[in-house]
């Protein structure tokens, strides 16, 4: 795996028996459950996982979400730069030898997760269907971003356009985008957002409106849904 990269997804939902029939049918994925925590297949290829929403999470009303998982080369030192930038540690643990995670919010609120260890799937694509794809921020500031994730992750963020910053790796590799979207129209929530191939967007489009799913926006080439539970934002694009 390539450190500092995004290399997984999960959702966090608090019904997870409709939010799995949901994506079963949207997207063709195959739910199997280990514990408490269930990984989707495409026959035999990891795409994804969710979990139901911890207790202490509902009370607070945490929204539905998706997370983006980060590969790091250690969690410890990760986490400490990101206190010194004003970041927020939501959860550090070693959930097996040699295999570390932390929850980490930056100052605007949004959150993701690094990983350390190679137990966990790389499931991002470039352009395979009914796969991640793709992982941006949305924010109302992106001044306010930018030096957090350069100063934890060796990314460089570059500005393309008005409201638009392309992150890429040390190796110069372009993998994320970092996007600015007034809260009118983003809401007030700060968060990752991952987007998902398709093969045809308009069928996707009718699925996931036909099984509770909203349509929350249309760029040029994808769509932004939320799923039934009006929360978990996420997007859908025409891969070739």
């Amino acid at each position: 795996m390539k450190t500092n990269n995004f290399i997984y997804a999960d959702l966090s939902t608090y019904t997870p028996k409709e939010t799995i029939s949901f994506y079963e049918t949207v997207f063709g994925w195959k739910y199997y459950q280990y514990d408490d925590y269930y990984t989707a297949f495409i026959k035999n290829t990891e795409v994804t996982g969710l979990y139901e929403t911890p207790d202490k999470f509902k009370q607070m009303r945490m929204p539905h979400f998706w997370m983006s998982y980060i590969q790091v080369d250690n969690v410890a030192e990760t986490v400490e730069k990101a206190r010194e930038l004003g970041g927020i540690i939501e959860l550090q643990s070693e959930i097996a030898s040699n295999t570390k995670i932390a929850l980490i919010r930056d100052l605007s609120g949004a959150g993701f997760t690094v990983y350390e260890g190679d137990q966990l799937t790389n499931v991002r694509t470039k352009n395979t269907a009914n796969t991640l794809i793709w992982n941006e921020l949305h924010v109302s500031d992106a001044s306010k971003a930018i030096p957090f994730y350069e100063g934890i992750f060796d990314w460089k963020i570059i500005q393309k356009t008005s409201g638009l910053h392309a992150v890429y790796n040390s190796n110069n590799e372009y993998i994320a985008d970092i996007v600015e979207i007034d809260n009118q129209y983003k809401g007030s929530y700060e968060y990752w957002v991952c987007t998902f191939g398709v093969k045809d967007i308009e069928i996707t489009k009718k699925l996931i409106l036909e099984n509770g799913g909203t349509q929350i926006a249309v760029d040029a080439d994808r769509m932004l849904f939320s799923d039934h539970s009006n929360e978990a934002f996420f997007y859908v694009k025409e891969v070739f």
